[in-house]
């Protein structure tokens, strides 16, 4: 069966599955070295040398948001059975936004691991992706899950072409929710979350699909007209934007 037609739910609980049977018995580098002043105890470290062990909630958060392992992909390979699971329930709370964790993927290089390896974090992040579309309230917000998704995988498009052909009225309330929390950094040139790399290519590519793509939806989810005007002025630039008599009147 092709993942994309498996019932959400299920396709997410495969996906993680598959993390835990694909990274079980992985372990940081036995000469992994950390901060003991910063980060936490000679022990602590020890506990992430020996593979399927679970790490308490602490241990877990410092371990997958320090940012100077020597070797960030064997640590992300020891944490990410458990790291996943909490994600997606809900456990998971970023100091500045779930876009963080994108740059702990981002720092472990998954795209460079084994052909099998980045196989199944691609389909557990796209696993996700596709339930929380569908969820009324899933455990982290669409707005910040694509931002994840999007700095985990260093681009926008599988994330915005799955939600494009996504015909679902849950997934379209998100939509509207996601162009309400983005619409003032977008309509000021930036960003709506701090990215690892390539800012302004994805702003702009996230601009134009709102554009193209998300007035058609909104419309059918009678949200208020301002919203749409604003998304319209992504699409302009320069005096056309500011001086539109929609122009909300942000001040940056």
């Amino acid at each position: 069966m092709n993942p994309e037609d498996t019932p959400p739910l299920l396709r997410l609980d495969r996906a993680l599955d598959c993390l835990a049977i694909t990274f079980r018995g992985m372990t940081a580098r036995s000469d992994e070295t950390q901060c003991d002043c910063h980060w936490g105890s000679e022990e602590e470290l020890a506990r992430l040398k020996v593979p399927d062990v679970e790490l308490d909630p602490d241990l877990l958060h410092r371990t997958w948001s320090a940012p100077d392992w020597n070797d960030h992909g064997a640590v992300l390979r020891r944490i990410l059975p458990q790291f996943a699971r909490a994600l997606v329930t809900g456990l998971v709370e970023p100091m500045f936004g779930m876009a963080e964790v994108g740059h702990a993927f981002a720092r472990g290089s998954w795209r460079e691991w084994p052909a099998r390896q980045t196989v199944t974090v691609w389909e557990f992040l796209h696993a996700w992706w596709a339930h929380s579309l569908t969820q009324p309230k899933p455990a982290v917000p669409v707005h910040e899950l694509l931002a994840l998704c999007a700095e985990a995988s260093g681009t926008l498009r599988p994330w915005l072409s799955a939600w494009e052909a996504l015909d679902h009225r849950t997934a379209d309330r998100h939509l509207a929710d996601a162009a309400a929390h983005w619409e003032y950094e977008l309509l000021g040139d930036r960003l709506p979350w701090d990215a690892w790399d390539n800012a302004d290519a994805l702003r702009t590519e996230l601009s134009a699909w709102l554009v193209r793509h998300a007035p058609t939806r909104l419309q059918a989810q009678d949200v208020p007209e301002e919203l749409l005007h604003r998304i319209r002025l992504m699409g302009l630039t320069g005096p056309a934007r500011w001086e539109d008599p929609h122009w909300p009147d942000h001040r940056y």
